[in-house]
């Protein structure tokens, strides 16, 4: 739907053939499966270069720190992307960009394109994302983080695997994020599914340091050890 600036219909929303949001759509995606901050998706590139965050989609890899950028407290590690989203990123690349002209001269050379050039920022059009869908909540294109890492949270993934794909700390992560509970499933069904250990129903009569006051008192305990 787009707003009608003339003729007729002139302050209507009308169907058009124009998609003035996709490139908000593929920013979303790799937010929400990635966990990465919007400058990384901004300057993402499937080739590298000076100022680029770099997309290896033979290996399934995005090298998130920009070429010649220093590193800093906001970590930016490579991560491995889903299967899923690199089957996105394949046909994004081989997709000529709109416009005249051979299609082998108009192939994109960012993942996030704004009229043939790299995205500066997606504030606008997720803002106008936000009213299109007759949100009232108060959102950003940072909450597609925050998203990602409640989710990784709630399916019980590993704190240290989370905090590294993610790039932050464990501390940060489950400081920020461990509030919700369903972190804990594993646990928790540990403890429901735990496998009983036989208990012989035959007892010693006589037992060391045993007295009719002090009687001796069976706890069994089952430990859940997960290695990090």
């Amino acid at each position: 739907m787009q707003l009608r600036h003339r003729g007729p219909d002139k302050g209507k929303k009308m169907p058009t053939g124009k998609y003035p949001l996709r490139h908000l759509a593929r920013f979303i995606l790799l937010g929400l499966y990635t966990g990465t901050r919007a400058g990384a998706i901004a300057s993402a590139s499937w080739k590298q270069g000076a100022g680029r965050s770099f997309v290896d989609l033979d290996a399934g890899r995005f090298h998130r720190l920009a070429e010649g950028k220093r590193k800093t407290n906001k970590r930016q590690p490579v991560v491995r992307l889903p299967d899923h989203i690199v089957a996105h990123m394949r046909r994004w690349q081989r997709t000529p960009r709109p416009g005249k002209g051979p299609p082998e001269e108009r192939m994109p050379e960012y993942v996030v394109e704004w009229q043939g050039k790299p995205v500066a920022s997606v504030k606008t059009a997720f803002a106008s994302a936000m009213e299109l869908a007759e949100l009232d909540e108060s959102a950003s294109p940072h909450t597609l983080r925050h998203t990602a890492a409640t989710w990784l949270m709630m399916e019980g993934v590993d704190l240290w695997k989370a905090a590294g794909f993610l790039g932050m700390t464990v501390k940060v992560h489950e400081g920020v994020y461990g509030h919700h509970p369903d972190f804990q499933g594993e646990p928790a069904n540990a403890l429901k599914n735990r496998r009983r250990k036989p208990v012989s129903l035959v007892k010693p009569l006589v037992r060391p340091n045993y007295t009719p006051d002090a009687p001796e008192r069976l706890d069994v305990f089952y430990t859940t050890i997960s290695s990090r």
